[in-house]
């Protein structure tokens, strides 16, 4: 596999600083160093993203659709590849890697298919002194900030709309798995990318590089996936110049089986919703509300389903789930379930570290009380809490008593009564008697302390353009 490891700026690949480690968490062994920016090479990103802008602005938009349709191509063509890297730096399994770059490579296509759709307006006004006319415009340049868990999906989803907007970005991606983003940038500069667009840094002192950035005039907009506790940093630090954000934070999903659930079909969404990418996603179902009248049946089902799970090298044939993206983040796991089992917990299955190299952690189910402290926190991997309830209106309180609200499930087989739910549960994305719901064609977002701004969908590529209205005299 032909790596990068270079930094990307004005369309050159260039040495930074010093290097950066990248592992394999499977074994532990570093697989590639990296190049990491300094103050230098960060702000040389910001001068060769603005040095880009004014021009690609002008771009037609069909010559930057075409840029992303040819980007999309690639991706598809190259997809055994890219999830083979996915695996290796990320842990996660190897079909869970290929279905996600398909997914990322959507973002692709989708956007390129929205560079020359974008609406306006152009209207009487109600006094009839006027004409209303209502253009969007390229916000400018742009911070795009990228975390560990989906390397690639997380960097297309933000890549495709500012290219179809026609802003010129720098990308900064999580520590522990920049070579996936290296590789999108790669495809980039192989599509057709002008140079300058797309700059890639990975500083060395990440807070105090990026509040540089954030603080440097010419950057007009931070679009920023990762925890909420760095997105309440990070909007204080774009406060000062009134940087435009987008953020999509941190998750803690419940899932409602409610009395009249298809247990069978809950339990198989559950696996999905549980244990896509090994639990290490932000729309991770980390609750799960169920029926009293169907506890039993739907605990037992969905125990089994768990603990029949491969656990093995993401690389390895028949790997079901592969291990955490580093010991660090598996112990959080680990010490998240301890305290659980210390608060009353019962373990039903998995619970315990296993011995040997690897950052490993086995499919975990818990039956605990509504007071857990579990309940309240972003587990990020294998680990399903179950919580007994007696009400649909108990259900809903005990789903909305987080700080967060970005997606919630629900399994009943009355339509009526699953929307009457979904219209109550406080979160910005409902899967109705489905285990997934992401999509490049829908709005992905939350509400309350989950975010700001909505990617993918029509709404997406607004996050990278301004309303511009204009009153033209007649």
């Amino acid at each position: 596999m032909n790596l990068k490891t270079d930094l990307y700026i004005n369309g050159e690949w260039v040495k930074g600083n010093g290097t950066l480690p990248v592992y394999d968490p499977s074994t532990g062994k570093v697989i590639a160093d990296v190049q990491t920016a300094g103050d230098e090479e960060c702000m040389a990103a910001v001068d060769a993203a603005f040095a880009a802008q004014k021009s690609f602005a002008k771009s037609a938009p069909r010559v930057r659709a075409e840029i992303l349709r040819r980007a999309f191509d690639i991706m598809i063509a190259e997809a055994d590849e890219i999830a083979k890297l996915i695996s290796m730096e990320n842990g996660k399994v190897f079909s869970d890697a290929k279905g996600e770059v398909m997914y990322a490579a959507e973002f692709f296509r989708w956007f390129s298919e929205e560079a020359v759709r974008t609406p306006g307006d152009f209207r009487k006004s109600p006094s009839g002194d006027k004409r209303i006319l209502v253009t969007h415009q390229p916000i400018g340049v742009s911070l795009l900030i990228t975390p560990w868990n989906f390397p690639a999906a997380m960097a297309t989803r933000k890549i495709g709309p500012a290219v179809a907007a026609g802003c010129t970005m720098i990308l900064k991606p999580a520590g522990e798995t920049p070579l996936t983003a290296l590789y999108i940038v790669d495809i980039m500069e192989r599509a057709g990318l002008p140079k300058g667009v797309l700059n890639f840094v990975l500083p060395s002192k990440t807070g105090p590089m990026l509040s540089k950035v954030l603080h440097d005039p010419r950057v007009r907009n931070l679009s920023f996936t990762g925890s909420t506790e760095v997105g309440r940093v990070l909007l204080k630090e774009c406060s000062d110049l009134v940087i435009r954000t987008s953020l999509e934070l941190g998750g803690n999903a419940p899932f409602l089986v409610l009395d009249d659930a298809d247990i069978d079909a809950a339990v198989a969404g559950a696996m999905v919703a549980k244990m896509r990418n090994g639990g290490s996603a932000c729309t991770a179902a980390n609750r799960f509300y169920v029926a009293r009248s169907v506890a039993d049946e739907f605990t037992t089902k969905f125990s089994a389903a768990m603990q029949g799970l491969k656990m093995a090298p993401g690389l390895d044939d028949g790997a079901q789930l592969g291990s955490s993206v580093s010991v660090k983040e598996r112990n959080k796991i680990a010490a998240l379930v301890d305290a659980s089992v210390s608060s009353g917990a019962s373990v039903i299955t998995g619970g315990k570290t296993p011995e040997g190299d690897g950052a490993f952690y086995p499919a975990t189910v818990l039956k605990v009380e509504k007071s857990n402290s579990i309940l309240k926190q972003e587990i990020f991997g294998p680990v399903a809490p179950v919580v007994i309830f007696d009400t649909d209106e108990e259900a809903i309180e005990l789903a909305n008593d987080v700080e967060y609200g970005l997606i919630s499930y629900v399994y009943t087989s009355d339509l009526a009564r699953g929307i009457r739910t979904a219209e109550a549960l406080e979160a910005g994305m409902i899967a109705l008697n489905r285990g997934v719901v992401s999509d490049p064609a829908a709005p992905f977002g939350g509400v309350k302390q989950s975010g700001l701004g909505r990617e993918g969908g029509f709404a997406g590529i607004h996050e990278f353009l301004e309303t511009k209205y204009i009153g033209v005299e007649i």
